[in-house]
């Protein structure tokens, strides 16, 4: 299976999404592009690979300023693949905001926000781009011994309130206050997951239940105190929350007197500990769990009715002989009543994806790369929501064909294999050798596009007659 092809048949759903053709075929060129470009991932290196540098840049421009298509409108070859594959079972979303950092003081949307790998007893800031993304999560493991996967399908830029001046009037210390709370990163994910409950609907999947999996930083009374219709929390919750259980029938109180913390479930040893079998890290796993159901979370989600969930610590060695030392446990709360705990747990290891999909957006599609400072002729939004768009459809191009993660066998005879893959041609590969079968599956695609021809036109000039450039797959007529 070729991948250009795949990629080209996976974008030819995008005409819906753009009114004219010609625009629908240009915004396929810089899609392809954005994969194959070397260096910084900059639109105007994708106009220079696709051979247009000496043509007038205004109409690759304007496809991200003055044509009338919206982002989610080109994740729907996703949501269609999905469907198809999983008619049953809740739609399983990932959510989870991710940092660009930026060094440009006129950005009107950087702020300075706290740096996320600074250490518990140092807050270390950092001064840059805040974005939100949703990841729909594909359970592969349902169809063998196979890894699940995370495809994007909204990437939202989601930034702060400024702040006023000191000497700024007193009403417009009001209304930053007032913005805070209306357009904050809770409020916003919150009309993201409206969204994604409206797609679903309109793409026939109004039965089913969306399942939203989400991090620590999502737990709090804005989500859990919203009406959602048809669509369930699972989050990742404070060791020390306190919760309780509701007031005995007759009694004048809302909640029960005594309270107690998930810390304090987990060292209960009248509470058994169950198990289930997880697929997690190329592996079914057995990881035990205790369940609480019917908790209240008096400042946090109010009357609503809770599950708790406490997971134990994995215990694992750094080597064979090594001392056995166990990770952190976890404590998860969900709005969802009726699914048993083991596809809970299932669905909240899955969310791990998103965080790979970070990895290979930054890392190999460039994503904040292209600079659009103001006063810009495109949005800062459109060009970097373009990568994680081809990111989906990349990955798709990937498990459309072999949902397998790669193995030796699989790779065509005569090719040129890395290291890692040789030192080990009969086992399956490990995460760290699939990212390094993803960087050589996308030097093969550069080559199948022609890009390193192009490529070697730009470092050796008197060889242009040996380049065949991009533009050939993609015949724009202005």
């Amino acid at each position: 299976m070729k991948l250009l092809p795949q990629f080209l048949a996976l974008l030819a759903g995008w005409s819906r999404a753009f009114a004219q053709s010609r625009t629908h075929q240009r915004a396929l060129a810089h899609a392809l592009a954005a994969l194959c470009t070397f260096g910084r991932r900059t639109l105007s290196r994708s106009i220079a690979l696709l051979g247009r540098a000496q043509k007038d840049w205004s109409a690759d421009y304007r496809i991200f300023s003055r044509s009338r298509w919206q982002p989610q409108d080109l994740f729907a070859p996703v949501w269609t693949d999905y469907l198809q594959r999983y008619p049953q079972g809740p739609l399983t979303v990932a959510l989870d905001d991710t940092k660009l950092p930026k060094r440009g003081k006129k950005i009107p949307t950087a702020f300075w926000q706290r740096h996320p790998l600074s250490p518990p007893f140092r807050i270390n800031l950092l001064y840059g781009l805040r974005f939100l993304q949703a990841s729909l999560l594909f359970p592969h493991y349902r169809e063998g011994d196979f890894s699940p996967r995370a495809f994007p399908v909204r990437f939202h830029e989601v930034p702060a309130v400024a702040k006023p001046g000191r000497r700024a009037p007193p009403q417009a210390q009001q209304d930053y206050r007032r913005l805070q709370k209306l357009k904050n990163l809770s409020t916003q994910s919150l009309a993201v997951a409206r969204d994604l409950r409206a797609q679903c609907d309109a793409l026939g999947a109004a039965h089913r239940l969306l399942l939203l999996t989400l991090d620590g930083s999502f737990c709090n009374r804005t989500f859990f105190q919203a009406s959602l219709d048809r669509t369930a929390l699972l989050a990742r919750g404070r060791k020390d929350a306190r919760l309780c259980f509701p007031a005995p029938p007759g009694s004048r109180r809302r909640y029960a007197p005594a309270t107690f913390t998930p810390e304090q479930v987990r060292q209960d040893e009248a509470r058994p500990w169950q198990r289930a079998q997880v697929y997690f890290g190329g592996q079914w796993r057995e990881v035990r769990y205790k369940e609480v159901p019917g908790v209240r979370w008096r400042r946090g989600a109010g009357l609503r009715p809770l599950r708790l969930l406490v997971v134990a610590p994995l215990p694992y060695r750094v080597s064979p002989h090594a001392r056995l030392q166990y990770r952190q446990p976890a404590y998860l709360l969900t709005t969802d009543l009726a699914s048993d705990a083991a596809s809970l747990l299932q669905a909240y290891l899955d969310r791990w994806q998103i965080e790979v999909n970070h990895r290979d957006e930054k890392s190999l599609l460039g994503v904040g790369q292209p600079k659009c400072a103001p006063p810009s002729p495109c949005p800062a939004s459109r060009p970097w929501s373009s990568r994680p768009i081809a990111c989906s459809c990349w990955r798709l191009c990937r498990s459309s064909g072999r949902l397998a993660p790669p193995t030796i066998s699989r790779f065509p005879s005569g090719e040129n294999l890395p290291p890692a893959f040789a030192a080990r041609h009969t086992h399956r590969a490990s995460p760290d050798q699939r990212n390094v079968w993803f960087r050589s599956r996308q030097r093969d695609f550069r080559r199948n596009s022609y890009a390193l021809r192009l490529y070697s036109m730009r470092r050796c000039p008197n060889s242009r007659s040996r380049a065949e450039p991009l533009a050939s797959y993609f015949p724009v007529q202005k």
